[in-house]
């Protein structure tokens, strides 16, 4: 399993689908006897028997749907990551060309040292959306390009970055998620080096899930 750099957090633990990551529904005696009178005939079960089938379909259920879901198989590769030294403009100017909001800040060998968002940057031109910043050009304020365009992304980035590790499962990657507020996250390799970045959306479209729902 992956080491962990000084500058990045990296959970390690098994990657193989565990139903613990997905909470069952905790279900009433009233929930089981209503859904029972919906079934037709006469049902020689128990409440406590509903709910051992409850329990073993819910694991079932989460096997097959996440079943080899790992970071590794999910991240974006290609990703170029900032070196440290990069002014905001740079910066700004990958996130365009590689269509991201999330770009891991890494060493000469490849070790991720931070993560540098989108929102930082904005925080950098003094602006809290792009829609702000919009207007504050609308309204013509010719001070954006005093405001820090040379900062190096060292200074901006957040430090230590929140990792997963290629063979990261549902668990894992659930819990780095909630760890931060970003849209996406570095993987790293055994080695702590920058091998992809996983994005929040897909995960989530993984999961069978949306973010607007």
């Amino acid at each position: 399993m992956a080491s962990m750099t000084t500058n990045s957090t990296t959970a390690t633990e098994d990657a193989a689908p565990d139903a613990d990551a997905v909470p069952e529904l905790e279900l009433a005696d009233a929930d089981i006897l209503d859904a029972m009178r919906h079934i037709p005939g006469y049902l020689d079960i128990t409440t406590a028997d509903f709910r051992i089938i409850y329990h073993l379909a819910h694991a079932h259920a989460v096997a097959r749907l996440f079943h080899g879901l790992t970071a590794g198989r999910l991240m974006r590769t290609g990703i170029t990551g900032l070196p440290p030294a990069t002014p905001l403009g740079a910066a700004a100017r990958s996130f365009v060309e590689q269509g991201v909001k999330t770009l891991p800040v890494i060493d000469p060998d490849g070790r991720v040292l931070g993560v540098l968002t989108e929102t930082d940057v904005l925080r950098q031109l003094g602006a809290a959306s792009f829609l702000e910043l919009l207007l504050q050009l609308l309204d013509g304020d010719g001070t954006l390009g005093d405001r820090g365009q040379d900062t190096a992304t060292s200074a901006m980035m957040t430090t230590p970055a929140v990792t997963v590790t290629e063979h990261a499962g549902l668990r894992e990657i659930m819990t780095a998620f909630r760890r931060h507020a970003g849209r996406g996250m570095p993987v790293v390799d055994a080695q702590g080096r920058c091998s992809g970045l996983l994005l929040r959306k897909d995960f989530l479209t993984a999961c069978h899930l949306d973010e607007s729902q």
